[in-house]
């Protein structure tokens, strides 16, 4: 499998960035990790300011012209004192807007009354006036939850707690809103935003009606002054139309009985630093554009201009909308460090993968074309536990992406055979048992068709055939953190070998057909075993059993491993930390509240830290980095990107034959591949832990070992109240005991490691002194 790479130009995005902050044409897609380079965003700006309305373009595009808002209902819409001030000078009143100065050169008197003028005839044309009558009192704090929570700040700057807009972001400001709108108008706006906005590039948030209402309620928030609606002067209703016309208004905004525009000359005769061009336009429309945007556009124009690859036209169009704000592709896009704190999810235990939107590496490989267009124009949801809304959009404006993205991203493929008719009953049935809490337990993490797992509340699983195409999910189903790096999900066909060998033998790709074949049968495919709450207390038969969800020993994304004879660990794959150990029974499950059941030790447990266990210190002084800590008095989160921030990325983890688990994680350039065993020695039982820790060159690394009121027995044990630890490494490990500062009699023992180039090993053996 070979992934696609578009370069990301990063003195483009720079140049673009840092310009949008000052009043130029603001594309919300420019402002972070996007894939063009500087021609590629000239010819986006040819398209989003609309060049080819006046000037005739016959040369190939990747994206059709963007529309104009509708002007129809205008009147009712927008405030005309605000309207007004627009028309007269729409950079001054809404910087960053794409509508260009019409009145270049004229005296403000003049402007002043050209934009009265139009404004009396735009108006007369709506059915209905500019008012607040008849609107519902809308819920500000319910519209400021929804304006954090369901992705507006994908595209629109942040507020502070005092509601102020945060500024250098390069995103659209929303302070002129107040000015511009109602209360009702811009509920009315929010509901079907492509009535007045056919472009899209304001998509469809999937609101109810009371939503639009809040959310309405808090951009606009309590109106200082009355509204006055305007009353028209039939006198000025008529000057305004000959304005209309006069200033080729009608070019961007056509109205039902006024003319074609005329064309001026073809974009390719327009001259660098000329016209519109022009550094301050003299006659010509002025766009107050930046001096890179203007060279973008002399770049192409320049040039001669070529039909645009399959994946320029996908990269060009994920720009313009601004996918990648919220999804990564290859190397660009994904959400921004101020983004990223506003994305939740209802199931913390999934990660990352649960409150951050997919990727778009190969999502023409991985997803069908229909299931694109029902997510792309219908709204539909295969994640309904991230609170970050996928938009809706026009089917005009994008209906060229789904086989654009199926052109260019492609998987090696593979066709899964159609069982033979005597076959089906055993392979579907193997399929069913697979899926099942008796086979690979994926209905743990994964609801089944609309009914909820007894863990996380992961993606119903009866949708991936509907969704996935057949190659993706045999890919994705042997290595599932290679498409999806920090997945919770298992590697079930470690070396080619199934985790279940009473089952198809075994054979993994017999296996993996099975449970395909197995969803094929949709909303008749049997209910799998597991899929209804089972009793609070979870026991370890013959095999290791591993079982996953939150708990108060492992946090959110805790793993709880127990072994047949009663030795028990809980992993936090948050923070790769081995978090507590104990003897006897396994654990309990409750099942109320949201998300996975929240598992519990049965017997009393040894807890330990459940911080970094990893860290490269850059001096002997320097205190451990430490799990943020939240509570009633401080609910929110201080440091949301903890522990990647640090370099900590989980990679999942895979079952052997003995069904024990390895965990996979990277800290820094450093890979951890992370397995521990239950052992019996002299009569007493251990953990022995081995890490394998791979590096291209050699570097150090600390280790934090032990935490608490901590005794040295020899240089390589140490030992607690609770727990006695012996270490053993291939490389040198000088260590130290450094006090606590919140405690002073207790201490962190810390392992310095020397890691040579290759591979080494750190065994640990955990013994429990009660």
């Amino acid at each position: 499998m070979r992934l696609k790479s578009v370069t990301v130009c990063l003195a483009t995005i720079v140049a673009f960035a840092s310009e949008a902050l000052w009043g130029s044409p603001v594309l919300v897609g420019l402002h972070g990790k996007h894939p063009l380079g500087e021609r590629q965003v000239g010819e986006l700006l040819i398209g989003e300011l609309r060049c080819g309305a006046c000037h005739e373009d016959k040369l190939p595009r990747a994206l059709k012209m963007k529309d104009s808002p509708d002007l129809s209902e205008v009147g009712s819409r927008i405030n005309p004192e605000y309207l007004q001030r627009f028309i007269a000078n729409p950079l001054k009143v809404q910087p960053g807007v794409m509508m260009p100065d019409m009145l270049v050169g004229h005296s403000p008197e003049k402007r002043k009354d050209v934009a009265e003028a139009i404004a009396h005839f735009l108006t007369a044309r709506s059915s209905r006036t500019f008012s607040e009558v008849g609107v519902k009192q809308g819920d500000f704090s319910a519209g400021r939850k929804l304006f954090r929570d369901i992705g507006c700040i994908a595209c629109h700057s942040p507020r502070d707690e005092q509601e102020k807009e945060s500024e250098g972001h390069g995103l659209k400001s929303l302070a002129h809103v107040k000015e511009k709108y109602s209360h009702a108008s811009l509920s009315e706006f929010l509901f079907d935003p492509h009535l007045a906005n056919p472009s899209g590039r304001m998509p469809d948030m999937k609101l109810s009606k009371d939503e639009s209402i809040d959310l309405a309620a808090y951009l606009v928030g309590k109106k200082v002054s009355p509204i006055k609606p305007l009353k028209i002067s039939k006198e000025l209703a008529t000057k305004g139309q000959k304005y209309f016309r006069e200033f080729n208004c009608v070019a961007c905004h056509p109205v039902p009985g006024e003319p074609a525009s005329k064309m001026a000359s073809p974009i390719s005769t327009t001259k660098a630093g000329r016209g519109c061009l022009a550094k301050r336009p003299k006659k010509a429309l002025d766009y107050d554009l930046s001096d890179s945007q203007r060279k973008a556009i002399t770049k192409v124009l320049s040039e001669p201009r070529l039909k645009p690859s399959v994946e320029e036209e996908v990269a060009m169009s994920l720009t313009a909308f601004n996918c990648i704000a919220c999804h990564s592709r290859d190397d660009y896009g994904g959400p921004s460090k101020t983004f990223l704190p506003y994305l939740h999810t209802s199931e913390e235990g999934l990660g990352n993968e649960a409150r951050i939107p997919p990727p778009l590496t190969l999502a023409g490989a991985k997803l069908k074309p229909e299931w694109i267009r029902k997510v792309m124009f219908d709204g539909e949801s295969a994640r309904p536990y991230m609170h970050t809304r996928m938009p809706k959009f026009k089917e005009d404006n994008l209906i060229h992406l789904p086989s654009m993205l199926a052109k260019s991203d492609k998987v090696e493929s593979i066709s899964f055979v159609e069982p033979k008719r005597q076959e089906r009953g055993k392979i579907r049935s193997a399929g069913h048992r697979l899926v099942g809490d008796k086979g690979l337990n994926c209905v743990t993490c994964h609801n089944f068709n609309g009914k909820d797992s007894p863990g996380f509340k992961g993606i119903d699983l009866l949708t991936s055939y509907e969704r996935l195409q057949p190659s993706w999910f045999y890919r994705f189903m042997l290595n599932p953190s290679n498409f999806r790096p920090g997945i919770v999900m298992p590697n079930y066909w470690a070396g080619d070998q199934g985790a279940r060998k009473d089952i198809l033998e075994g054979k993994t790709d017999a296996q993996i057909q099975a449970i395909w074949h197995y969803l094929s049968y949709g909303q008749g495919a049997p209910t799998p075993s597991g899929i209804h709450s089972p009793g609070s207390f979870l026991e370890v038969g013959k095999v290791v059993r591993t079982y996953r969800g939150r708990s108060r020993i492992a946090g959110y994304r805790g793993i709880a491993v127990g072994f047949p004879g009663g030795l028990n660990y809980a992993f936090n794959a948050e923070t790769g930390t081995l978090s507590s150990l104990w003897m006897g029974d396994f654990v309990n499950v409750g099942w109320g509240g949201q998300g996975a059941g929240n598992f519990n030790p049965k017997s009393r447990a040894i807890s330990l830290a459940q911080d970094l266990s990893f860290h490269a210190l850059p001096d002997s002084e320097t205190p451990w980095p430490l799990l943020p800590v939240m509570n009633k008095e401080n609910p929110v989160n201080p440091d949301p990107l903890y522990p990647k921030n640090l370099g900590y990325q989980f990679l999942g983890y895979s079952l052997d034959d003995d069904f024990v688990p390895t965990f996979s994680y990277r800290i820094g350039e450093v890979l951890i591949e992370d397995m521990s065993l239950s052992a019996a020695k002299e009569g007493k039982t251990l953990l022995k832990r081995v890490l394998e820790m791979k590096v291209d060159e050699p570097q150090t690394i600390h280790f934090r070992a032990l935490v608490g009121k901590i005794e040295k027995v020899s240089e390589t044990s140490y030992k607690t109240p609770d727990l006695r630890l012996n270490f053993h490494a291939n490389a040198a490990t000088p260590n130290a005991l450094r006090p606590l500062s919140s405690d002073e009699s207790s201490f962190e023992l810390l392992l310095n490691l020397d890691l040579p180039e290759g591979k080494s090993q750190l065994r640990l053996d955990y013994e429990l002194l009660r």
